[in-house]
This record gives structure tokens, sequence and C-alpha cells, in this order.
């Protein structure tokens, strides 16, 4: 039980990696703060199956919202006291090409995978996770914001994410390490998932080329709960500003 009594609040909990990673925190024991537009009652039910007594608050509403993550986070402290752990998961992404891409769907990528990140973090920060000189924060990037997305080599966008998706996932990343070396002094760890192709609603229908991946089959939600975890347990107290690649080896380097 390696978060016994923490509490965790995780944003896109209704499914995919959000979902999961919520479970994977409930099994070590956390409080669970299950964010998300959508309703979360699902992975509610799956995570009072693995523990009926487990201690979950849903909060529905838009996070690209500053009233709605205040509120969120002031619901959180009311419920559980001290706030431990931030999973920034939620996110976007139009597959458009750069010709394509409308204002409309750069702002919403923009918006819920960068700025809804911030004003969680600050939320949290300041004051919860200064005053207890504790915290870990889990940003999940993308490998989109290291190489720009996988290209299908066709030229056909639909099987890319997005110019917007990968400028927010860059973000996310400088964001990670900027946080990083502002908290750590303050007992606050702040650090980055990139999932590669992982079976999520983004990629629902899309066609992957594994050709050059080492592992050679689309990730899931659990391989990439299975990092979360790491990043918000103790054993990763000596680690912060990094961007741990879940990719199967498709972006070496």
């Amino acid at each position: 039980m390696r978060v016994k009594g923490q509490t965790a609040i995780i944003t896109g909990a209704a499914s995919g990696i959000g979902a999961e990673s919520a479970i994977y925190l409930a099994k070590e024991g956390a409080n669970i703060v299950l964010v998300d537009l959508n309703s979360c009652a699902k992975t509610i039910d799956r995570i009072r199956a693995i523990n009926e007594d487990a201690q979950v608050l849903e909060c529905l509403g838009d996070i690209r919202d500053e009233e709605f993550v205040k509120a969120t986070v002031a619901r959180s402290s009311d419920t559980f006291g001290e706030l431990h752990i931030l999973v920034n998961n939620a996110g976007t992404c139009a597959r458009l090409s750069i010709e394509d891409m409308t204002l409309n769907a750069w702002d919403r990528d923009l918006d819920t995978n960068v700025k809804a990140s911030f004003l969680f973090i600050q939320a949290v920060v300041y004051p919860h996770m200064m005053e207890q000189k504790y915290g870990r924060i889990i940003n999940i990037s993308s490998i989109s914001g290291i190489n720009g997305g996988a290209s299908s080599g066709d030229g056909d966008a639909t099987r890319r994410s997005g110019p917007a998706y990968a400028a927010s996932k860059g973000a996310v990343i400088a964001l990670t390490k900027w946080v990083a070396k502002e908290l750590g002094v303050h007992g606050i760890t702040c650090n980055s998932v990139a999932p590669g192709a992982t079976a999520t609603g983004i990629t629902s229908g899309v066609d992957y080329d594994f050709s050059r991946q080492v592992v050679k089959r689309m990730g899931t939600p659990e391989d990439i709960a299975e990092a979360v975890l790491y990043f918000a347990s103790p054993e990763s107290s000596y680690t912060t500003g990094q961007v741990l690649q879940v990719d199967g080896g498709y972006n070496f380097g």
C-alpha cells in the first residue's frame, strides 16, 4: 500500500489512462478524486470492486474553467484534508493537417492539454502541497510532444496527431521541467509520462504501423498507469523533471 491514506486527484478519470491510473492508486490505498466532463460511474464501480471501503469523490465539469478547478481542489481538501498526488491526464487531440487546423480546434487542444494542467498545478500546490512540504505531480504528455507525432509516411493527417496536440504536449513537457526546478526544494516532484500509441478514446479507429517499434503491439492504459504509480509513490522521491517514454521502444533517444 505505497500511497495509503494519501489523496490523488486525477483528471480525465472517466475512462482510459485516467480511469486506470485511479484504479492503480486506489489499489495502493489512496483516496481518489475523479475529475471529468463525463460520469465516472464505471471507474467508481471498478474501484469499489477492488475495495468497497475506498474513499472516492467525483467532480464533474470543465477543467479549462479556472473557477471549476479551484472549486474541485477546495472540495477535495474539505473532504480528505491534505492533497498529495495530482495526475494531469485529460486531453483532446484534433487529427488535422496544418492546412485544415481551425482556431477552435487549436484552442481546444491547447486549453485542455496545457492550460488545465497549469490551473490544477497552481491550485493544488498553493497552498496545499507547499504547506505540507510534499507533493507528487504527474503530467501525461506524449511522444508527439517529443518527435511531432508518428508519421504515417503517406501524408494522411488522420493517422497522425495534429499540430495543436503535438505543440500542447511539447508544452506539457516544458512545464513539467519548469515546475520540477521551482518546487523541488519544497519536497514536491513533477514528472511526465509520455505514452506512445495507447488504446484509448483518442486513438480509437487509428491504424498504427508498428514496424519500427521494438515491442510490436498497442500500449494499454495499464502500461501507462504503472508509470504513473511509480511517479506517485515514495520510491520516486529522488526523481523529478523526467519524461518517461512508455512507447514500446518507438522513440529512442
